[in-house]
């Protein structure tokens, strides 16, 4: 027997939709290219939106197509979110800090018909243009009297002359919810990316768990700020999850210093925040060095890659700010874990509840989680046990576009799960804690070390800015650790005051053989670092002794 109830899909445009009719003067705010700071409403964002789906229309682009974008979080950038996806086309938001060589792959691969772009990345856009014959129509984000002027791209438009002709009067068309909408690579750190394409009915159910009170808690009474880059997969979500609560939107363009966040979040009530650790990092040394202080911000969440405890503790201790500890990966759409109490925790004396709060969390609603060893077989939940991560759910990869092969491995019943390359344990509550990417394992003489154990001591140490830990060869013992630090500005560390700070907190045999201090640590296009350019720097490197 089936249910009686209405048949309607789960479709991006519905978001739009229903914040036009019940939020429609809420507003969206962004710090565009040009400086200055535009605002506008839902209103106007969903009627620009069905602008853009009618110049697609004229454009000839058909059910299916890939629309491209390279962009910083913004007004424009939000109305493709909408305008392209809910027309039935897929927005294909792609990472301008891959090389230009990844993005022309990137183009080709996924056989992009029209590619929009801030002026920012003008450069990079006339280093690919002739290398991306699929492209039809090329379109600056900006005003008609910005537009680049001898940019040497045949046919290059503004996107306001572009759209400005369209009727704003549009019809979103209905479909089969499992039609997809959008499509990101991954950072393609060794091989070439890989495409992840989402759905309707991954996005809007992710939406849905994004917002819910022990995830991201969202609501008609936030003001979000998404810094986590909107060409990363979706801004984890909160372009899709702030039309579904109605909460005011604060996009931060492309002024990602501690300084320009600062303001832009005094200056609009900011409550809500999402980015990685090395953006909060530089948001923390700003106020710490005015002696500012947080007026409106009530939490944030990071994620991206292991927050340390210490950051944790400063945002808590120092300015009152909730720090929310997630996981997720391009596979995931991104959300797989988020760290918040239970009930019981509640009891607990402050110290266990931040050794609950620093680990990833739990799952969301939708997800499911398992962690096994080496022959396959599930490991135990105990907290102390790790295994190779899987996951499974309705916003979890299946194969990957255009993949050869599924990536999924299979269990007794049949059930696909995605292998993620984390190690992890989980606890007897379900909370989940990353230990190491599996190729960042340290084996040391037969036993494992934890990059992120390290890394977290380090990063507790005031003179430390940033920090990683790698794995060196050594004839005894196979690998050992060594620590690789940039120091604050203005702070003094030697290495023997910094292996001392180890002692008492991890086992002797665990302490790093070495320190080795480094101006910059390599960032990734989404700002992980970069162990992979570290360990090439250090290629020369021999540990002490050896």
């Amino acid at each position: 027997m089936l249910g009686l109830m209405q048949k309607q899909p789960l479709l991006i445009s519905s978001l739009i939709q229903f914040a036009e009719r019940y939020h429609g003067d809420t507003e969206v705010v962004s710090r565009r290219v040009e400086g200055d700071v535009h605002r506008y409403t839902y209103r106007d964002l969903a009627a620009r939106a069905r602008q853009l789906a009618n110049t697609l229309e004229q454009e000839g682009l058909q059910f299916g197509d890939r629309v491209a974008s390279l962009a910083w979080n913004g007004y424009r950038h939000l109305e493709m979110y909408f305008g392209v996806s809910g027309s039935g086309r897929v927005l294909h938001t792609i990472n301008p800090r891959l090389h230009p060589e990844q993005v022309a792959w990137i183009v080709n691969h996924a056989e992009d018909q029209v590619l929009c772009f801030d002026t920012t990345f003008l450069p990079l856009v006339q280093a690919v243009h002739a290398q991306c014959p699929t492209v039809k129509k090329w379109v600056a984000l900006c005003d008609a009297d910005k537009l680049p002027t001898d940019a040497g791209i045949p046919g290059l438009v503004s996107y306001e002359s572009w759209i400005g002709g369209a009727s704003s009067t549009y019809t979103w068309p209905e479909f089969d919810e499992n039609t997809a909408s959008g499509l990101c690579y991954t950072s393609g750190t060794t091989g070439h990316p890989k495409g992840v394409l989402y759905s309707h009915r991954s996005n809007v159910l992710h939406a849905y768990g994004a917002a819910l009170p022990d995830v991201m808690g969202l609501s008609a009474r936030d003001t979000a700020m998404p810094v986590v880059p909107m060409f990363h997969v979706n801004a984890w979500g909160l372009p899709y999850s702030a039309p579904l609560t109605g909460c005011k939107l604060v996009l931060p363009g492309p002024a990602l210093d501690g300084k320009s966040l600062y303001e832009l979040m005094e200056a609009e009530g900011v409550t809500f925040a999402a980015g990685v650790p090395t953006i909060w990092q530089m948001l923390l040394n700003h106020v710490r060095a005015g002696g500012l202080k947080f007026s409106s911000l009530r939490r944030t969440v990071i994620g991206g890659s292991a927050c340390p405890p210490a950051l944790i503790d400063a945002y808590r201790d120092e300015f009152g700010v909730t720090v929310l500890h997630a996981w997720g990966m391009t596979e995931t759409s991104p959300l797989g874990t988020l760290s918040t109490l239970k009930r019981k925790h509640l009891s607990l004396p402050r110290e266990e509840q931040m050794k609950l709060l620093q680990k990833q969390g739990r799952p969301i609603f939708g997800v499911d989680l398992r962690i096994i060893d080496s022959a396959g077989q599930d490991q135990p939940w105990d907290g102390k046990t790790y295994g190779d991560l899987l996951i499974r759910g309705p916003w979890i990869i299946d194969s990957y576009y255009k993949g050869e092969k599924s990536p999924l491995v299979f269990d007794a019943e049949g059930h696909g799960w995605f292998p993620t390359g984390d190690v992890a344990t989980i606890d007897p509550d379900g909370f989940m804690q990353i230990t190491d990417r599996s190729k960042d394992l340290i084996k040391s003489g037969g036993e494992w070390i934890s990059s992120i154990d390290i890394e977290n001591i380090a990063m507790a140490h005031p003179a430390v800015a940033m920090a990683a830990c790698i794995g060196m060869p050594h004839p005894k013992w196979d690998e050992r650790p060594i620590i690789v630090v940039v120091k604050r500005p203005g702070a003094e560390v030697t290495r023997e005051e910094l292996l001392a700070f180890y002692e008492g907190k991890i086992a002797k045999w665990q302490i790093p053989d070495d320190v080795v201090f480094v101006d910059a640590i390599p960032l990734g296009a989404t700002g992980k670092m970069l162990k992979t350019k570290l360990r090439e720097q250090l290629k020369d490197y021999k540990l002490p002794g050896v």
